[in-house]
């Protein structure tokens, strides 16, 4: 019964931004340039960073969104 949902879950798409893992990664990898500087990141303080750019890139997908909708040279016809 598990297997079958994981199944069903991998089948799904979404945006590369809108992932936690990648936002994740990104922390990851900018954590370790801090390093390279001196400067340290705890996990909270990563956990935290992950949440935030998250948010962000998911205020600026909406923004994008209404922005192109409100320049489209098309009406959106119901199916």
């Amino acid at each position: 019964m598990i297997r079958e949902k994981q199944e069903t879950d991998m089948n799904e798409f979404k945006a590369l931004t809108q992932s936690k893992t990648f936002w994740g990664a990104v922390v990851a990898v900018g954590g370790s340039a801090l390093t390279l500087g001196h400067y340290s990141l705890s996990p909270a303080d990563a956990a935290h960073a992950v949440d935030l750019l998250s948010g962000i890139a998911s205020a600026v997908g909406g923004l994008v969104a209404i922005y192109g909708r409100v320049v489209a040279s098309k009406k959106i016809r119901s199916a």
